[in-house]
């Protein structure tokens, strides 16, 4: 489908729905929560009795035949409170790990899971990353070994910093299936509710974005039927063998689900970025000292006008990728990557720059560009550092193997 950048009425509708929600809902709870570094529950279940929260909603953005729909509400959120945001948005990596990887049928059986009902909503968490492999997805050490007599799928090991890890009713696994293949050995498997096995130390406490839930993820000995390999044992079989042909193997499990989202998490980065612009711009316009509004200061007014051209920037790179996603244009110079690099990078830049704005007022707790900043930086380290996406683009605009 052709792209403008000229929103659909759809599309602007949403954007005004959610915005709307983000500035009612979301920004009056946001200090709250991340003082007490809770999921925000109460939040949730607000988001998912109007629909703004579950599988429809996701399904209808991601049906969007332009693309854009996903990373407007997902900035539209973020620029509410990108604790609280992630909180609601952090189910939709495992919801992509699911849709990059699975079948129709297990799509159907568990995506609903993974949200629950509007009465009484649930989470679902993505582990990827363990203690010792963060970007370097060819070391993880999770183990999935299949037991032919049962067909039963046994899971061990250890995963890291996982998004409502430990709370969550559906665990989205990858696992090494053949150790000798690296990155190519691995699958993508779905632990249901309640199996035995897997456990959570409890909460790991951040940085920025508290009102998230993080969480190590302990697997021992979790089995799992059949079923709960993604794509099934037959197309897992088929893309072994072609690796260790030396052929195309059709994809790394982690990385296409990675490679899904980067737009996404990047239209995350743009909303923190744009809320910490607006403030700084509201507060330099209102603010006086030696007689004149500090925005009439060129040096205030410049840090402005520039954090908009890169928030700007970013955004446009963001919708590019989004766009180019959805309709199956190739990322050929590492657009996805591209995205979440640039907008990442704006975000940690231009909060800092609105604390700069606000000088000493903001620094304290008293303006939210405080938690922003504090929020922002993860944006340069999760799902890919910004030396993995500046790695993935010189790889794609060389053709070479760049370490």
């Amino acid at each position: 489908m052709g792209f403008s950048l000229e929103l659909t009425e759809d599309q602007a509708h949403l954007r005004e729905w959610v915005h709307g929600f983000a500035e009612d809902v979301v920004r009056p709870a946001a200090a709250e929560w991340d003082e007490r570094e809770e999921t925000p529950w109460p939040v949730i279940r607000e988001a998912a009795k109007i629909g703004l929260y579950g599988f429809e909603a996701l399904a209808t953005w991601f049906a969007d035949p332009v693309g854009l729909s996903l990373p407007i509400a997902t900035e539209e959120l973020f620029w509410g409170d990108a604790g609280i945001a992630l909180a609601l948005m952090g189910t939709g990596l495992a919801a992509a790990g699911i849709f990059a990887a699975g079948e129709p049928e297990q799509l159907a059986e568990w995506v609903p899971e993974c949200f629950g009902t509007p009465d009484e909503p649930k989470l679902a968490a993505f582990c990827a990353s363990e203690p010792q492999a963060g970007s370097d997805v060819a070391g993880y050490r999770t183990r999935a070994v299949h037991d032919e007599a049962t067909g039963v799928w046994v899971i061990t090991g250890q995963k890291a910093w996982a998004t409502n890890g430990g709370i969550a009713n559906v665990h989205v696994v990858t696992a090494v299936v053949d150790p000798e293949l690296g990155a190519r050995g691995q699958a993508v498997f779905v632990v249901p509710p309640g199996t035995a096995g897997l456990s959570s130390p409890g909460k790991i406490r951040k940085h920025g974005m508290r009102a998230s839930h993080t969480a190590d993820v302990f697997l021992d000995g979790v089995r799992v039927p059949g079923r709960c390999l993604l794509g099934g044992k037959d197309r897992l079989d088929a893309r072994l063998a072609r690796a260790r042909e030396g052929r195309a193997s059709g994809g790394q499990a982690a990385m296409a689900t990675f490679e899904s989202t980067r737009p996404v998490v990047g239209a995350m980065a743009v909303g923190v970025a744009r809320a910490a612009y607006e403030y700084a711009l509201a507060y330099a316009k209102e603010r006086s000292a030696f007689g004149r509004k500090i925005i009439e200061n060129q040096s205030i007014a410049f840090d402005l006008a520039n954090v908009r051209t890169e928030l700007d920037a970013a955004r446009l790179l963001v919708w590019r990728a989004a766009w180019m996603g959805r309709n199956n244009v190739p990322f050929t110079a590492g657009e996805g990557s591209m995205s979440k690099l640039k907008a990442g990078e704006v975000a940690v830049w231009a909060t800092e720059r609105a604390i700069h704005v606000l000088g000493g007022a903001g620094y304290t707790r008293d303006h939210p560009v405080e938690r922003m900043h504090r929020d922002a930086k993860i944006f340069t380290i999760f799902e890919g550092t910004s030396e993995i996406q500046r790695l993935v683009v010189a790889r794609a605009i060389s053709g070479m193997h760049i370490r």
